[in-house]
Parts: C-alpha cells; structure tokens; sequence
C-alpha cells in the first residue's frame, strides 16, 4: 500500500510539473441536479488519477456575529464522520486507498477535495456524498473539534509575531459587514455555541443548492454522471433560502490609524486599503497595483525600500479578494533604526508616484508576461483545475473563466493602473497599523 501511495504522489508531481498548453481551452461539461447540486467535470487522461472536489457556498461572512468561527469549525468536523463512516475513519479510508485529502476555509467558501486513482472515483463520490447527507454532529464530535479549533487560533493568531494585524485590521476596517471577523473567529464563539447551534448551521449550508462538485482527471463522462447521479440525486435541497449578507461597507472618507503591542521584537507597518471586489473591471488593475509594488525583487517597493534606501528588511503588498469587498495590504518591517514615520512615508511615496506617473511600457508588458505564468501555472495540475473551475462558477456563475481571466488581466492598461491607484489608494480609505513590541508599551 506504501508502494501504491508513492506511486500515487509521484504521478501528481509529474502532473503539475507538466506545462498545460494554455493555448488549448479548457473543455469541460457542467449541469445541475434537481436538487441544485452544480456539476463541472474535465477530462484529462494523461494520468490514472482524478481530483474531486467540493465547494460550499458557506465561510465567515455567512455567521452571526455572536456565532463566529463556524464555518472553519465545519472544516474540521467534516472529517469526524458519518452515519455510515466510524468517527476518525474518513481520513483513514482515503490514506487506505492510496490517496489525499485537505480542506480550506475562507470568508466566502469551503472547498474539500480528494485525490484519488481514478478507479477510486466512486470512492470518492461516496465520501463526500455522507458528509453532505448525514456528517455526525454530535456531541463528541463538537467537544473535540472544539479543543482543536480554539489551540489554532491561539496557534496561528495569538501566539504568533504580527499574525494578529488581520483580525486587528479588519475590525477597524468594517463597520457593516460581516467581514469584520477572521475567519477563525472567537474562541469564546466557538466554546460558547451548542450542539443545536451547529446542527442549524450545518443544514442550513451544507446543501446540494448550495455547492459544487467537480471532477476532473482520468474520467468517463458517462461513467462519472452515473455515480454522481447514484450517490447525490437523491439527497434533498434545502427548503429555506441561503443566508448571504446584504450590507454593503460605506465608502470611506477618514483613515483609522492605531498601535498593536504585540510580542514582537521588530516594529512594523501595516497599511490596508479598502478595494473593489473579486471579478470586478478595477479588480484585476488593483491585483496588478499590487504585484507592481511588491511582485519579487524588481518590484518597486523592494528596489526602492529595500535596496535603495535601506528604509526596510521586507516591504510587500498584496490584495485579499474578497467576494463581496477587497482589502489590498501593504507591510514592511524596518531596519535597525529607523523609525515608522519614515519608513511609512517612504511607502506613500512609492504609492503617490503610480498616481502620479504612468507606469513604463516595460514594467507594464513585464506585468503581463507574470500574469500569463501564473496562469499557466494556475492550471498546471489537476485540483488547481478542479479548484479555479468550482471557486469561477460559485462566486461568478461562470466556470469558464478558467479560460478567460487571463484577458482581463491583458486588457488592464496603464492609465487603469494610475486611475485604481487614485480611487482606492487614498489615505483617507485605508487602515494604518504601527505594531510595536510590549516592551514600549
């Protein structure tokens, strides 16, 4: 079985190391269930694997706000079991089998995936199929994956240096919508809910209506319609709406600048600017902003900051795309005496030069050269197929993206850049934190 898993590893590596020809579109076939489950399946044959995947429409955004953490909750009990799998079984079944397994959450969605032999499909099928009808949401479950969410949080939030600035920014950052927690949330959320709290959420999101499968790999359409006809036809829709959040985050007119003591031994600057959602004309010119700033060495926050005035040790930018809002992020760490006035104002400055002077011509085709890698490479392996195609059609009703975003990329022009720069870089729209060690407190 050892044998059979390295095997299993090593074609997967081979798969993503291989260049896809983005010439050739992506063929794929998609279509719903009665239930309202949206299928997306894409054929690749070169290897004897297939990835498959589901996405629910479900991440913190979807909480209450007294309620936080749950949908990152339901991350891990998803892998609790069943009705029809023991407690502490589903990984094991799918490691039995020679395959892998993972899961993530963020504030919009779920996505669960499986990596198999592609004559486990059915495998597959099932596994996910028992968790969307019949999960165990029971007492011992939520009492253990309790003990394991809040030492995450602590983890990953508290006990880590500067790991706080999101949950720090995004409290100041929203004031109406509910993007204002981490996706984590409270662990006294989380200890406080009770079992009913989590039955109501689990049927309330984890649906047909509510999700996405998609297969991709080493399949039969024929074959792979009738297994996912067998295992999910049958599971029924829910009968009460969705719950997605209605407010819309006022525009902002005054910057919020504030001090975290944190246990660092560093200071540093975080500054985050509120930004048009995902899919949107200006989000593309802002995803670009940002890797102009602080996409690699050559970038201008780098040769600048970094190389030429020896201001910072890092300095970097980069956008969090949000469905229903954005926030692009700009951080840097200083060198040994310099202060934070300074090293701020020389990240403005960087800043008011792109709203102030066209871009070059070879820093613009250099943009674009890296957009089309990584598109190459977002599409390279068989989950991140699996991935774009299911995360294109939730958010954007539109699978085929997977095909097209490049060209809205290719499209963005230097007067978009300087334009985005003006409209959402201001700095009375944006968040300024200064974290300093407890120690100056």
């Amino acid at each position: 079985m050892k044998i059979r898993k390295i095997l299993l590893t090593l074609l997967l590596l081979a798969s993503t190391s291989v260049i896809f020809a983005q010439a050739n579109k992506i063929e794929f076939e998609e279509y719903d269930l009665d239930n309202g489950l949206h299928v997306i399946l894409h054929q690749d044959n070169s290897f004897p694997l297939v990835v498959v995947t589901i996405t629910y429409h479900v991440g913190s955004k979807n909480e209450k706000p007294e309620r936080t953490g749950f949908a990152h909750f339901f991350e891990h009990l998803m892998f609790e079991g069943s009705a029809n799998i023991p407690r502490g079984e589903y990984s094991k079944i799918v490691d039995k089998a020679g395959g892998t397994l993972n899961a993530n959450t963020t504030w919009d969605r779920t996505f669960f995936y499986e990596v198999l032999s592609s004559n486990q499909l059915e495998l597959g099928l099932w596994l996910e199929s028992e968790r969307m009808l019949q999960l165990n949401v029971d007492s011992i479950g939520v009492a253990t994956q309790k003990k394991v969410v809040t030492e995450e949080i602590k983890e990953r939030e508290d006990n880590q240096p500067y790991m706080s600035f999101q949950r720090e920014i995004v409290k100041r950052a929203f004031v109406e919508h509910p993007y204002q927690w981490t996706v984590l949330g409270k662990a006294d959320h989380i200890m406080a809910a009770t079992e009913s709290d989590y039955k109501t959420f689990y049927n309330d999101f984890y649906v047909p209506n509510n999700a996405v499968i998609t297969i991709v790999g080493d399949i039969d359409f024929k074959e792979a319609k009738k297994l996912i006809s067998k295992y999910y036809a049958d599971i029924p829709a829910s009968e009460k709406e969705i719950y997605r959040p209605k407010q819309i985050e006022p525009i902002k007119h005054k910057e919020v600048r504030d001090t975290i003591y944190d246990n660092i031994q560093l200071p540093a600057v975080f500054q985050a600017y509120h930004t048009p959602k995902s899919g949107t004309e200006d989000y593309y010119a802002v995803d670009m902003l940002a890797k102009l700033l602080s996409g690699g060495e050559s970038s201008r926050f780098y040769k600048v900051l970094v190389d030429e005035k020896q201001l910072a040790m890092q300095a970097m930018s980069f956008p969090f795309p949000y469905e229903d809002a954005g926030l692009a992020f700009a951080f840097a760490l200083p060198n040994m005496g310099v202060e934070l006035e300074d090293l701020e104002a020389a990240m403005d400055l960087e800043i008011e030069r792109v709203q102030n002077e066209l871009i070059s011509d070879t820093e613009l085709q250099k943009l674009k050269n890296q957009y089309e890698v990584n598109h190459v490479n977002a599409n390279a392996s068989l989950e991140s197929r699996a991935y774009n195609l299911a995360i294109n059609y939730t958010f954007h009703k539109d699978a085929n993206l997977i095909n097209t975003e490049i060209n809205k990329y290719l499209e963005v022009t230097k007067e978009d850049i300087m334009r985005v720069a003006k409209e959402y870089f201001r700095k009375d729209n944006r968040v300024v934190l200064y974290y300093l060690p407890k120690s100056q407190q």
